[in-house]
């Protein structure tokens, strides 16, 4: 269950902004043009990690200039918490990923563990490669399980929503991201 309006409004209102709308847009290009110059030739699969990379997803798909398959795999490990718990697949992948070159998009590379269990799904199914691109790389001082081959920005080791990341259900939508006051 997601927060009421006069909770949501509340945490946005004591939040810092760490990124404005124009520096996420600025990331976001500067993010497409370097998958643009990888994976020009690969026609690849994109898989995209609902729900926190659908905005992520939504519009680094128009930056990107080459030929791709969309597909969208879901699964989850905060249910709307603020701390990740158990793997939890809703959707896992669908399309055919065999020899095929493959792009996971997510919203934040946090601990690692989603990212890493969805990679390994994907070359387990016998994708050919498997990159991976995130908004949001949280500088946590985790050893992480697996890097994103391409990274929007970075963000510090707070609770931060906005951009596809969420504050217990609330505030994907914003064009910015802010952090939990603390």
């Amino acid at each position: 269950m997601s927060i009421s309006i006069l909770q949501a409004r509340r945490i946005l209102q004591q939040a810092e902004l760490l990124h404005s709308a124009e520096q996420v847009q600025s990331a976001l290009h500067r993010v497409s043009r370097q998958i643009n110059e990888e994976l020009a030739d690969a026609h690849p699969l994109v898989l995209s990690v609902m729900g926190g990379a659908v905005v992520f997803s939504g519009q680094l798909l128009p930056l990107l200039d080459f030929p791709l398959d969309f597909d969208y795999v879901h699964v989850t490990r905060y249910r709307d918490a603020r701390q990740g718990g158990e793997m939890h697949w809703k959707v896992e992948p669908r399309e055919n990923v065999r020899g095929r070159v493959v792009l996971l998009l997510d919203d934040i590379l946090d601990e690692g563990h989603t990212l890493s269990a969805l990679h390994e799904r994907v070359l387990a199914l016998g994708a050919e490669k498997c990159y991976s691109a995130v908004f949001a790389d949280k500088q946590n001082g985790c050893d992480k399980p697996i890097r994103a081959d391409f990274v929007a920005m970075e963000v510090p080791n707070r609770f931060v929503f906005g951009y596809g990341m969420d504050i217990q259900g609330a505030w994907r939508n914003l064009p910015a991201i802010y952090a939990v006051k603390e």
